[in-house]
């Protein structure tokens, strides 16, 4: 999608730098529209590098192309975070004295806004009007949330979360095609503790898991996720239970399960953990030159999922192969399909550059019976939205 992004004059706009990239990531064509108090928090080159694409503000620039109304008409969406008190009165009453704010009213694209000012700004009875008419005119507000503000004040008028933000401007334009599901899914990887200090871990960031999270709830899902060590922000507008082991995870999805309708298991689990954990730090000066670690089994938590799934539920694993070879990586699918009982198996292949913990993602997807029905590659955000193709 063309989305055009527009950051107001608040202290808030800071936070935008996330609500852009999170759209890029998300694999759209963003461009940012600033107003001149915004490029006073934020300088132009910034909103440049993140959204990949050249800054406007001027409103008398591009005149021959009539820039003002040409980025409006292109736009798919348009999304304003920060949204000031002052930006919420001019959109209410059609005041277009800037670039941005002609450019929403060329538009007929849906408009999300996310306001941010101090709370006697947001309760003042002008801005309440202001809102309200927006709302009745179709425009999506999200938040404000309550929280520490500018100084010391503290309550109503937070700007959202950038992820809650994303994810409300995705679903004011997306399919709503999961609306009343309830999707479990897991992400990150495990960690089995050697010791107090250390411990047997993988290289999993769970962004691909957290990408199937805000994608499922932006398409309507009710989500759980299960996270395990995440090394990227967990969505605020999910239901987020935090694990560390294998067995702590088994207990949260088996716990959370019999409730899902379809459960996504893109967490990277340990098969193996210690056979003892010691109580304190295993220290060198005792152990030698060698140390000598006996590993047990861990259960198989996506074996026993499909064992004990509900009627009519739908469970999808997620296979990390290292295997280079297409013919040799799809076998290695087919087999562990068949072994796990899953009705889609996703594999990927990973390795020290690809896979865990990058932008990007290629995946073939099989069926129980060791089919392939779809492939995909490019943003994890766009993968994710792939694989919820399928299961829709």
């Amino acid at each position: 999608m063309n989305i055009v992004v527009g950051v107001t004059g608040g202290i808030a706009a800071y936070k935008a730098v996330n609500v852009i990239r999170g759209l890029v990531l998300a694999g759209h064509d963003v461009h940012v529209i600033p107003t001149d108090a915004a490029l006073r928090f934020v300088g132009r080159p910034t909103f440049e590098a993140i959204s990949r694409n050249p800054v406007h503000s001027d409103l008398y620039e591009g005149v021959a192309e009539v820039r003002h109304v040409a980025i409006g008409q292109a736009a798919d969406l348009i999304v304003i975070a920060p949204a000031t008190a002052n930006t919420l009165a001019k959109l209410a009453h059609g005041i277009a004295d800037d670039l941005l704010t002609n450019s929403v009213l060329a538009s007929t694209a849906p408009v999300v806004v996310a306001p941010a000012m101090h709370t006697e700004m947001w309760q003042n009875p002008a801005t309440v009007a202001n809102v309200a008419l927006l709302r009745e005119r179709g425009i999506t507000v999200v938040g404000p949330a309550v929280g520490q503000l500018t100084g010391k004040d503290s309550g109503p008028g937070r700007m959202s979360e950038p992820d809650e933000i994303v994810a409300a401007a995705l679903a004011a334009v997306g399919p709503r095609d999961l609306a009343g599901r309830r999707i479990l899914i897991s992400a990150g990887g495990t960690r089995e503790a050697l010791d107090p200090v250390r411990f047997i871990g993988n290289r999993s960031s769970g962004k691909q898991g957290v990408a199937l999270a805000v994608a499922a709830a932006a398409r309507g899902a009710e989500v759980a996720l299960i996270a395990a060590n995440l090394e990227v922000d967990a969505p605020q507008h999910v239901s987020v239970t935090h694990v560390s082991s294998t067995l702590e995870l088994e207990a949260a999805v088996s716990a959370a399960a019999a409730d899902a309708d379809v459960v996504i298991m893109a967490a990277a689990v340990a098969d193996y953990r210690p056979e003892s954990v010691a109580d304190t730090k295993i220290k060198k000066e005792t152990q030698g030159d060698t140390l000598q670690l006996t590993l047990v089994k861990n259960p198989d938590i996506l074996r026993g999922l499909t064992e004990r799934r509900t009627p009519g539920q739908v469970v999808i694993g997620f296979a990390a192969e290292t295997e280079q070879d297409r013919t040799a990586l799809i076998a290695l699918g087919v087999a562990k399909a068949a072994r796990k009982g899953v009705d889609y198996l996703v594999v990927n292949m990973v390795g020290w550059t690809e896979g865990f913990a990058t932008e990007s993602n290629a995946i073939i997807v099989l069926s129980g019976t060791g089919d392939i029905v779809s492939e995909a590659s490019g943003s994890k955000a766009a993968v994710a939205d792939s694989v919820l193709d399928l299961l829709v």
